[in-house]
């Protein structure tokens, strides 16, 4: 068997693997991904307007 078969029945072993009972895994993920966006939100929450701001300005002429 060459490596790019080896490597094949590999991959196919690998995507056969249930793992739909890792629901615990992916709420932990789904909850710190959220909780990144909130910390990253209220740092960043002037600045994002500023430049909401002066986007809109611009686009409109003001």
């Amino acid at each position: 068997m060459n490596p790019l078969q080896r490597y094949l029945v590999r991959l196919r072993l690998w995507l056969a693997d249930d793992d739909r009972g890792d629901v615990p895994g992916w709420v932990l993920i789904t909850l710190m991904t959220a909780g990144l966006v909130i910390v990253i939100w209220g740092l960043a929450d002037g600045l994002l307007q500023r430049v909401f701001t002066t986007a809109i300005d611009r686009i409109l002429g003001a």
